[in-house]
């Protein structure tokens, strides 16, 4: 007769996590292009797979405050996303925003290229299933702007979702 302990089934169903983990983190490596990976490392989306384990099975992911802020400082950079992050990094929401509005970049909040962009510290509000952070432009002139920038928690691959101008 067979006979199944308990720490028998501990390691059967901790392997089989981990088979699930490692298969989540290999599917996301292949999603994005390693030239434009910068929001998050295998690593850290290892460790975050791992720490979702719950009862076997694998909860969804939800963007951080720390991914969040590496994600806007990599697609803004120091003078605004290139045609590429426009496409592929941005929510068709805002798209169809930035059609209705040709004379005005509203990913920029601007009609010139800035001379640098910083990006403050994000908030999160689990709840609204949105992140945000205060994104700041530098112009030529010496004069300064500001506007909130937001990303969905829940995007994948993660996107820019919406941008407000500050009045």
């Amino acid at each position: 007769m067979l006979r199944i302990t308990r720490a028998t089934f501990r390691t059967t169903r901790t392997r089989s996590a981990l088979t699930l983990s490692a298969a989540a983190v290999a599917a996301l490596a292949l999603c994005v292009p390693a030239a434009q990976a910068a929001p998050t490392t295998a690593a850290q989306t290892a460790e975050a797979q791992s720490a979702a384990q719950l009862d076997g099975r694998v909860a969804k992911h939800r963007h951080t405050g720390p991914e969040i802020h590496r994600f806007l400082s990599w697609f803004y950079g120091d003078h605004g996303p290139s045609d590429s992050k426009r496409e592929h990094f941005v929510s068709d929401f805002l798209k169809q925003k930035q059609a209705e509005n040709p004379d005005h970049d509203v990913i920029l909040c601007a009609q010139n290229t800035p001379q640098n962009i910083e990006v403050g510290p994000v908030t999160t509000a689990q709840s609204a299933g949105f992140g945000w952070a205060t994104v700041t432009a530098y112009w030529a002139d010496g004069t300064t702007s500001t506007f909130t920038a937001y990303v969905a928690l829940d995007s994948h691959p993660i996107e820019l979702h919406e941008v407000v101008c500050a009045q």
